[in-house]
């Protein structure tokens, strides 16, 4: 009896075994079918015919969704269906096949420096797989009367990418003849104002430089009435805060949130100087959700590098920066200037942290430069360089604080590179974020990493019909195996171009196959809708 009983409760325990597995089993399964047929389950529309078809591709749609193979059918500049088209008399122009590839929507670079009227091809961008890019950063833009005119010439260029244009506070500044000047009266802050409402007309938002001269002799009184502007217009404010190091990065934070009453707000490039560890930025980002909660829309991105880049001038005080400021405080605080120099750059990891990337000195640390010329390094920048003398490669961040950054969802991806500028980032970071963080050290999946880079892109811009792979969507896509991509540009050879995205796909047309860039080009000029 005792026997039978065990028998009976064994046969019980490998039917519940079974069960539980099988259901689990279809569980899987039921879940991967409805992947992939979720595009299929849409009615099939009637199409005779396509330009491209991508088949047999492992599709990350941008929304962070898990993968699924399909295909993909563009007509013109648009994807028209996702799916199997049944028609016996579809007839294709080109068809790719992506077997054992990704196909992703391309990245979107949410700040991007570059001048599209000289280098319109912006190879470096569609090599590491961006098909759209965000000028007009860090308080700059064109300073073109006429922008529409602006834009329409840029239009007319061979672009590579898509371009996307923000408004530059302190080009506002200049052109209402403000220049430098701290306290404004109430007819400039009208002439700021009326310039802004024009000028947004054709772009997408508003963005601040506040480290650097004008945008920095802004008192926030200012900022707040022109952010009121760009929210009367569904814009936004993009900036690079007042000041990025650690012991002021939160307050910087806080002034832009005071912005986001009005508007929606963005920080560029996200990073706190000298600060380190995983728990400092963990403070940082509860500063910023908690921003979030109160019901402020802000965002951030940051870029997969250990150094900044930018003028020189970062290291000056504000009341030397310009020429003209320069020469009064050479000539009547030499001391005071050296000392604060001194000081600036021995918290920024010393002289040694510091690669010049300006001739004659291009390849050097600030204390080679200094070197020499047998001078301390801080007289070397009075006498030898001026805060307009040079630009800098700064290896002024902490690799386990940035990296807590690039987990965080909130977080977009930006390069702040361009083609000519003497860093990495310019022709790496979207390459880098997949090699690196994805298939070397997992800190992102590849969905996620895509979303970042995509769809999370386009919600922060608001930016319509880019972002996923969705039927009437336009087709900027990528294909690529994650494994082959290398980001080989580094702070020596900056300008190497990133590898492994195999085909890249702009407005529906293949402007980039196998490292080989098509003669004519499809990116043209986003403007608002």
């Amino acid at each position: 009896m005792k026997t039978s009983s065990s028998k009976y409760f064994l046969l019980a325990f490998i039917l519940l075994f079974i069960t539980v597995t099988s259901c689990k089993n279809e569980k899987i399964k039921s879940e991967k079918e409805s992947q992939i047929e979720r595009q299929e389950t849409v009615v099939q529309p009637n199409i005779n015919a396509v330009d491209v078809a991508i088949i047999n591709g492992t599709i990350i749609d941008g929304s962070g969704k898990p993968a699924y193979t399909s295909t993909i059918y563009i007509n013109g500049d648009s994807i028209v269906y996702i799916g199997n088209l049944t028609n016996p008399e579809l007839k294709i122009g080109k068809t790719i096949d992506a077997k054992g590839k990704t196909v992703s929507p391309g990245f979107i670079d949410l700040h991007a420096h570059g001048n599209p009227l000289s280098t319109p091809d912006f190879e470096n961008f569609l090599a590491m797989g961006v098909t759209s890019i965000v000028l007009g950063q860090d308080g700059s833009s064109t300073n073109s009367k006429d922008l529409k005119g602006y834009l329409d010439n840029v239009n007319e260029q061979n672009l590579g990418v898509n371009i996307i244009e923000f408004v530059g506070h302190g080009t506002l500044r200049n052109l209402a003849g403000i220049g430098v000047k701290s306290k404004i009266n109430e007819v400039q802050l009208e002439k700021l104002k009326s310039l802004l409402k024009e000028r947004l007309k054709y772009t997408f938002g508003l963005s601040t430089g506040l480290e650097y001269a004008p945008g920095l002799y802004a008192e926030e009184s200012e900022l707040v009435a022109l952010a009121a502007i760009a929210g009367e217009q569904n814009k936004m404010v993009m900036s690079h805060m007042r000041n990025e190091d650690d012991d002021a990065v939160i307050e910087s934070i806080k002034e832009l949130s005071r912005q986001g009453s009005n508007a929606r707000v963005h920080i560029s490039h996200l990073k706190s100087v000298y600060g380190k560890g995983q728990e400092r930025a963990n403070e940082i980002l509860d500063t910023i959700k908690k921003i979030r909660k109160s019901g402020i829309q802000i965002t951030a991105d940051m870029y997969p590098y250990m150094a900044s880049y930018t003028g020189i001038s970062i290291v000056f005080p504000d009341w030397s920066k310009t020429p003209q400021q320069f020469a009064i405080a050479k000539k009547n605080r030499r001391k005071e200037l050296e000392d604060f120099i001194r000081n600036k750059v021995n918290l920024r990891n010393g002289p040694e942290a510091t690669l010049l990337g300006s001739a004659p000195y291009t390849g050097k640390t600030l204390a080679e430069a200094a070197a020499s010329k047998n001078k301390p390094f801080e007289q070397f920048l009075i006498d030898d360089l001026g805060p307009q003398g040079s630009s800098g490669a700064y290896f002024v961040m902490n690799k386990e604080l940035q990296e807590t950054f690039l987990k965080d969802p909130i977080i977009g991806i930006c390069s702040d590179g361009s083609k000519t500028g003497h860093h990495p980032r310019g022709h790496g970071t979207f390459a880098k974020i997949i090699e690196t963080y994805v298939v070397k050290d997992s800190i992102l999946n590849l969905e996620e990493a895509v979303r970042k880079m995509t769809s999370y892109a386009a919600e922060i811009l608001q930016l319509k019909k880019r972002g996923t792979l969705t039927i009437g969507n336009k087709a900027d896509i990528l294909i690529f195996d994650p494994k082959n991509i290398k980001a080989p540009a580094d702070y020596v050879n900056p300008h190497q171009l990133a590898t492994g995205f195999d085909q890249v796909l702009v407005n529906g047309k293949l402007v980039r196959d196998h490292g080989k860039l098509a003669v004519e080009l499809s990116g043209k000029v986003l403007l608002p809708e």
